[in-house]
């Protein structure tokens, strides 16, 4: 059994000052995916940079106190990439991958931010061009996979809720980055080309699971959020899934992010 936790943590450290490092501790994950670390891993405390029984690796970003995925497994990782071979987000702090050849056949594990976008604005425009660079690296890695005999996951926030079921306002955000017609189809063609929305999949038919929710009004105490942390995953590895979970905070007041970890068993 491999068990996968993908979360987007708002900041790395002060997710910690909230509870982060008992969850940590208390999880039975072999691979978490974090994502907006916001932090160099100098600036890190040892038990982050570091933490005990895992193997932990990191890829800041370029602009300081901004994005930063990082990964940690149970595994020592054979190979660690930054980065997708982009000559502009090379250094983002966005994408970050490791080989894991002892889990099953052997895995491949990303942990993803694509960028959040702003309609009308630059930012929109970098989100779209993410998009077509990182599609082309999708098909990269599924054909890698795919030669080798391997499996390949790609985790993390990728700020695209796919279907109206996806986010409780669907009709109020229509118009949003998130929710633009060109965003949705771009994930519709990601997940016809041999990769898997494996917590959809395992949650047909429903509305959310949510994973994120907005920090405004009373969006969590009425479950007004976003499913936009996915675990997507090649053929095999989808069909291997056997439970998915958001862990979704008790109350308020015992979230350490504003957004929830999404948790994936698979039987491999």
């Amino acid at each position: 059994m491999l068990t996968v936790t993908t979360v987007n943590v708002n900041g790395l450290r002060a997710a910690a000052k909230r509870g982060f490092l008992p969850w940590l501790e208390a999880t039975a994950a072999d691979v978490v995916c974090l994502q907006e670390v916001r932090a160099e891993p100098e600036q890190l405390p040892a038990a982050l940079r570091d933490p005990e029984g895992w193997h932990a690796v990191h890829a800041p970003a370029n602009a300081k106190g901004r994005a930063g995925v990082s990964l940690f497994t149970r595994e020592k990782p054979a190979a660690v990439r930054t980065g997708f071979g982009s000559a502009e987000f090379g250094d983002s702090g966005r994408y970050l991958e490791v080989d894991l050849p002892g889990t099953g056949p052997g895995l491949t594990v990303g942990s993803l931010y694509l960028p959040s976008g702003e309609v009308g604005t630059a930012r929109q425009d970098e989100k779209f061009r993410f998009m077509k660079e990182f599609h082309d690296h999708l098909k990269a890695l599924r054909d890698r996979a795919a030669a080798d005999g391997t499996h390949a996951l790609v985790c993390g926030d990728w700020n695209i809720a796919h279907q109206e079921a996806d986010l409780k306002n669907w009709k109020g955000n229509r118009k949003s980055s998130g929710f633009l017609p060109e965003e949705r189809e771009w994930l519709t063609e990601v997940f016809g080309s041999g990769w898997n929305d494996v917590v959809r999949g395992l949650h047909p038919g429903v509305e959310g699971p949510y994973s994120w929710w907005s920090v405004r009004g009373k969006a969590f105490d009425n479950n007004t959020g976003w499913r936009i942390d996915y675990q997507v995953a090649t053929e095999a590895l989808a069909a291997a899934a056997t439970t998915a979970v958001v862990e979704r905070a008790a109350s308020y007041d015992l979230r350490w992010s504003d957004h929830a970890p999404v948790t994936v068993s698979y039987e491999v």
